[in-house]
C-alpha cells in the first residue's frame, strides 16, 4: 500500500553498533493493506486519499483518487461501497463514510472545474474502445493518459452505458454523468456516437489494439402464458426509453417480475411515472435477492409492494396470476399450487441481461462460453490485441467493476504494445481490527446522509440521497484509522525509551537510528495502526 510519504528505514551494515549482541530483533516500518483497498473492485487506494483530504486538500486527495478512478462524482452515488462492509472501524463503532467523501470530493472538482490535462507525450499507439460505458470509458481514460490515441464506438447518442440508460436520474443526475464524461473527453478521447460495429476484427486494420466494452443491455425472456391483450415489457426498454424521454405507458397498476436492481428500479420509476400501483413479484426470499439492500428499503418506503416466495403464471389483459412458492429443505424455492390474481395494466420483465455478441461478427477464434467470453490474466481475449471486460466477461455485474476492469485492462493493453509484461503484486493479508489497538480511537459515529422523504421524491426524478458539506465530509475523513500505515501520530517517538525515533518532518514518517534502538518492541505495541512489526536482525 503506498503512502503519500517515503519512511526510511535505518538498517546498516552493522545493525547493533551501541546497543549490543543481545538484541535479536529490530522494528521497521510496514505498508501493509487495508481491508477498504483490498474490497474495492476499482482498484482505488482508498486510505491513501482520504488521508491526503483529512486536512483540507482537496485536490490533492481527488488527484491521487483519479489515478485509479475517474468517476468519483458518479461512484459516490452507483457504487454498493463493499470497502464498508470491509472497514474495520466498523467494528469499533461505525465504517468510515468513504462513499460518501468520494462523492464529496467528485462533486467539489466539478464545482470547482478541475480538469486532467492531455497527456504531454503521445505514444504513437491508436486503441479503439467498442462500448461507451463504465468499463470502456474507465479504459479510454486510463489509455489516455498513458499517452495513446483513443477512439470510442458506441451505438448509443449519449455515453454511459448502463450508467445513463440503466440508473434512474433519482439515484445519478445526468449533469453528475455528463460533467465526469466531459473531462475524459477533453482530454482528447474521440467519441464516435451512434456508430455500431458489426465486426470487430474490420476494426483490426486501423487500430493497434481493440477493448470490447460491451454492456449487458439485452434483456432476458422468459416464456409466461400471456393472452392476446397482454401488456408485457422488459425493463432495460423502459428505463432507456425513460431516459430518451419517451417514457412508455405503464398504466395505473405496474407488476414487475424480478428481484435485481433493475427490477426496484423500474418499479420505482413506474411511481414517478405515475403509476398508482408497483408491485415487485419474486421467486425467492428477501435475503436471496440480488437487489441490493437499501435499494429493497427505499423501494418499500416508496409504496413499492413486493411478494416474495412468488412467481407469475399467466397473464391477461388487466389481470396477472401469480403462484405462491416455499422453499423445500435446500433452500430452493418449489411451487405450491396455490394461485393469486393482481390487477396489472402491465407486466415488466427484469429477469437479468445478457450481452450482445453479435458485434464479433462470424470469428471462431474469439470464445464464448456460456454467455459471456473468457478472457486471460491481462484482459486478452483468444485474439491477439482483442481485449475484454465489462458485462462481457465472467465477473460481478456492477459499475464499479467494470471501472477496475478498464483500468486493468489499459495497464495490460499498454504493456502488450511496448512488448512489455506487468509485474503482478502478490496478494497481501489485509490487517483486521485485532491487528490495531482501538483504545487509541474515540468513539466517532459515521455521519448520516440527508434524503429526500418518501412522499415528496416518487413524484419526480429528484437525487434522493445528499452529498456531505465540508465540516461534515472533513469530519468522515477523519475517521480513517488508517489500518496498517503510519498516519504520523507522534506514539512511537514519544514511547521510545532510547530515542531511536527520529521525526522526518511532515508527511515524511519517521526514521529509526539502530544504532541506539535496543529492539524492546515498545514502537510495536503501541502503534495504533500496526503500522511498525519486529524483524530478526539477521
Amino acid at each position: 500500500m503506498e503512502r503519500p510519504f517515503a519512511i526510511t528505514l535505518g538498517v546498516g551494515s552493522s545493525l547493533a553498533n551501541h546497543t549490543g549482541s543481545w538484541r535479536v530483533e529490530h522494528p521497521e516500518y510496514l505498508h501493509r493493506m487495508p481491508p477498504c483497498n483490498q474490497a474495492c473492485p476499482a482498484g482505488e487506494n482508498i486510505q491513501n486519499w482520504l488521508y491526503v483530504a483529512e486536512d483540507g486538500s482537496y485536490e490533492a486527495a481527488w488527484k491521487e483518487l483519479i489515478k485509479e478512478n475517474p468517476f468519483p462524482a458518479v461512484m459516490g452515488r452507483v457504487c454498493y461501497h463493499p470497502c464498508q462492509t470491509a472497514c474495520n472501524r466498523g467494528e469499533l463503532d461505525e465504517a468510515v463514510g468513504i462513499n460518501s467523501v468520494e462523492r464529496f470530493l467528485g462533486d467539489y472538482a466539478i464545482e470547482h472545474g478541475w480538469e486532467i490535462p492531455a497527456p504531454e507525450k503521445e505514444s504513437g499507439f491508436k486503441v479503439l474502445v467498442i462500448g461507451a460505458g463504465p468499463a470502456g470509458l474507465s479504459a479510454a481514460y486510463h489509455l489516455r493518459r498513458l499517452g495513446h490515441s483513443v477512439v470510442i464506438k458506441d451505438a448509443t447518442h449519449s455515453p454511459g452505458g448502463m450508467m445513463r440508460y440503466g440508473i434512474p436520474k433519482y439515484r445519478l443526475p445526468r449533469e453528475i454523468l455528463d460533467a465526469e464524461i466531459g473531462r475524459i473527453a477533453k482530454m482528447g478521447v474521440i467519441f464516435q456516437l451512434n456508430t455500431r460495429v458489426d465486426d470487430v476484427h474490420d476494426e483490426l486494420d486501423s487500430f493497434d489494439a481493440v477493448f470490447l466494452a460491451i454492456g449487458a443491455q439485452l434483456s432476458k425472456r422468459a416464456y409466461i402464458p400471456a393472452g392476446e391483450s397482454a401488456r408485457i415489457l422488459d425493463a432495460i426498454s423502459v428505463l432507456h426509453d425513460v431516459e430518451d424521454g419517451t417514457p412508455p405507458l405503464l398504466g395505473r397498476k405496474v407488476v414487475v417480475y424480478g428481484g435485481g436492481n433493475t427490477a426496484m428500479d423500474v418499479a420505482r420509476t413506474a411511481k414517478r411515472l405515475g403509476a398508482e400501483e408497483a408491485i415487485v413479484v419474486y421467486r425467492r426470499t428477501r435475503d436471496k435477492a440480488p437487489a441490493n439492500d437499501l435499494e429493497v428499503t427505499e423501494a418499500l418506503e416508496e409504496g413499492i409492494l413486493i411478494k416474495w416466495l412468488s412467481t407469475v403464471n399467466h397473464v391477461e389483459g388487466g389481470r396477472l396470476t401469480v403462484e405462491k412458492m416455499q422453499l423445500d429443505e435446500s433452500g430452493f424455492p418449489q411451487p405450491t399450487g396455490e394461485f393469486e390474481d393482481l390487477e396489472a395494466d402491465s407486466l415488466i420483465l427484469a429477469l437479468g441481461q445478457e450481452v450482445d455478441f453479435s458485434v464479433l461478427g462470424n470469428s471462431a477464434d474469439l470464445d464464448v462460453k456460456e454467455g459471456t467470453m473468457p478472457v486471460d490474466a491481462t484482459m486478452m481475449t483468444t485474439h491477439p490485441g482483442i481485449f475484454a471486460g465489462g458485462d462481457m466477461i465472467p465477473a460481478e455485474r456492477t459499475v464499479t467493476t467494470s471501472i477496475g476492469h478498464g483500468k486493468k485492462a489499459a495497464r495490460n493493453i499498454d504493456a502488450w504494445l511496448q512488448g512489455k509484461t506487468l509485474d503482478v503484486a502478490s496478494e497481501k493479508v489485509a490487517v483486521t481490527i485485532n491487528d490495531l489497538n482501538t483504545w487509541y480511537y474515540t468513539d466517532a459515529p459515521h455521519a448520516v446522509r440527508e434524503r429526500l422523504e418518501a412522499t415528496r421524491r416518487v413524484n419526480d426524478f429528484s437525487e434522493v440521497v445528499k452529498g456531505l458539506d465540508e465540516s461534515t465530509a472533513l469530519y468522515e475523513a477523519r475517521r480513517c484509522m488508517s489500518c496498517g500505515n503510519c498516519f504520523e501520530c507522534d506514539n512511537c517517538f514519544g514511547v521510545c525509551p532510547d530515542n531511536a525515533i527520529k521525526k522526518l518532518g511532515p508527511g515524511l514518517g519517521y526514521e529509526i537510528d539502530l544504532d541506539y534502538c535496543k529492539g524492546c518492541g515498545i514502537c510495536v505495541s503501541e502503534c495504533p495502526a500496526s503500522a511498525i512489526q519486529m524483524f530478526p536482525d539477521n
